[in-house]
């Protein structure tokens, strides 16, 4: 079932207490995957500092910031950062997580589109990619709806929230199958 009454926002319009009340929601939701963000997060002032320095590193270009608001409720439902950005070899990572509440909607997707578009076509990436824990399986689905690879697993190369390593499953999307993808759709569409 899909929700469609969402908008994607930046970070110059978020309060860090909207941000904190989302983290704070969805600790349990996001403590094993998002360790290091609700680390970062898990206090008022904590947030402050974590909006603030997120918004000096936008302003840098070291990493861009994307949320998902309910526009019913004005509240943060989602969160998805461009991040790890190496302009020499052009490639980047995404990260992201959504309301528990709000998982299976579409908005994570949809989200991960609109990040792909700006890494590729703005930001003028040549990849991008993300990097997931092995029990993390939503995220890897959306990694493979987006037509990402596997690109391998990387052995206890993430510490989770409990501080257990687990191993990384690696995805990338090169920029030439991104849009060989979008070619194909749009000709299925057109004939439609």
């Amino acid at each position: 079932m899909s929700f469609t009454n969402w908008k994607t926002d930046r970070i110059e319009n978020i309060l860090p207490e909207e941000f904190y009340k989302l983290i704070e929601k969805n600790t349990n939701h996001i403590a094993k995957t998002f360790p290091v963000t609700l680390a970062n997060s898990d206090s008022l002032s904590k947030a402050k500092d974590f909006i603030a320095v997120n918004s000096d590193k936008e302003k840098n270009k070291e990493g861009f910031f994307f949320f998902a608001r309910n526009t019913n409720t004005n509240k943060l439902i989602g969160y998805l950062c461009v991040k790890t950005i190496d302009y020499r070899i052009s490639k980047c990572e995404l990260g992201y997580f959504i309301d528990e509440d709000y998982q299976g909607k579409g908005i994570t997707s949809k989200m991960v589109s609109e990040a792909l578009n700006f890494c590729f076509n703005e930001l003028l990436m040549n990849k991008v990619f993300i990097c997931t824990s092995e029990v993390n399986l939503a995220s890897q689905r959306i990694a493979l709806k987006h037509n990402f690879k596997q690109e391998g697993i990387l052995r206890d190369e993430f510490r989770n929230g409990n501080g257990t390593l687990q191993n990384t499953v690696y995805f990338g999307l090169l920029k030439l199958e991104y849009e060989n993808h979008n070619l194909n759709n749009s000709r299925i569409n057109n004939k439609i």
